[in-house]
């Protein structure tokens, strides 16, 4: 078995970015209806990448979190395409329009896929960590 091993100074601060920037956008998600949905995933990705920057977190767990992330991008798709279609694209940055779904479906389809992008920056660095 091949020993784990630290990460650098370098990554641990990384994460500890990442991990701020996550918390702030649960924190942000709050004033939502459905905000202690995103609140929740938000905040699990925060935690995960705090934890593993000084355990490793097993590399299913990860995985399994990242296709979780994507499958849930994925029924927000359709609607982030229908937002690229629009003229308009300002909007995106403005309030949630009832008759424009796919504001709030695009928001939530960026916001996964960064998350998910948090999620295999994890896989990433153990993975680079396992070299010498």
């Amino acid at each position: 078995m091949i020993p784990i091993q630290p990460l650098s100074k370098k990554k641990k601060v990384i994460n500890f970015i990442l991990c701020i920037l996550f918390i702030i956008f649960a924190l942000l998600q709050l004033n939502d209806p459905d905000g202690i949905l995103w609140f929740a995933i938000y905040l699990i990705v925060a935690i995960m990448c705090l934890y593993n920057s000084f355990k490793p977190i097993p590399k299913l767990f990860l995985v399994i979190t990242l296709v979780a992330l994507l499958a849930y991008a994925v029924f927000h798709f359709s609607l982030f395409m229908d937002y690229l279609n629009t003229e308009n694209k300002e909007e995106i940055f403005g309030e949630m329009v009832y008759d424009k779904p796919y504001l709030e479906g695009t928001r939530e389809f960026i916001g996964l896929i960064i998350a998910a992008f948090g999620i295999f920056y994890q896989l990433r660095i153990r993975k680079n960590s396992h070299k010498t």
